[in-house]
């Protein structure tokens, strides 16, 4: 059961490239990138199972956190041109 699930997540994962690779806009590629992350997060889960090591699942964890915090972080730069605080002239534009 755990093989076609990973199996199933691995597709997944390809097609998550392919509109990776062929997304219009840059919102499309972020938005792949965080599915591809999401999918890896699950992939070490199965994965996990599968070997016997449920303690995968920490570092499954550890990744969601990481793939979280990038994807903000990349949105917020494609937004401000900024990572750090935002100057007081865009502040007062917003």
């Amino acid at each position: 059961m755990f093989a076609v699930a990973a199996i199933a997540l691995f597709i997944g994962m390809v097609l998550v490239l392919f509109r990776l690779y062929a997304g219009p806009s840059l919102y499309d590629r972020v938005l792949a990138v965080n599915s591809f992350g999401t999918h890896t997060v699950l992939f070490i889960g199965v994965m996990g199972f599968l070997s016997g090591r449920p303690d995968f699942l920490d570092i499954a964890l550890l990744y969601a956190l990481i793939n979280f915090v990038g994807t903000i972080a990349v949105l917020k730069f494609f937004r401000y041109r900024a990572i750090g605080d935002i100057p007081q002239i865009e502040r007062d534009i917003s």
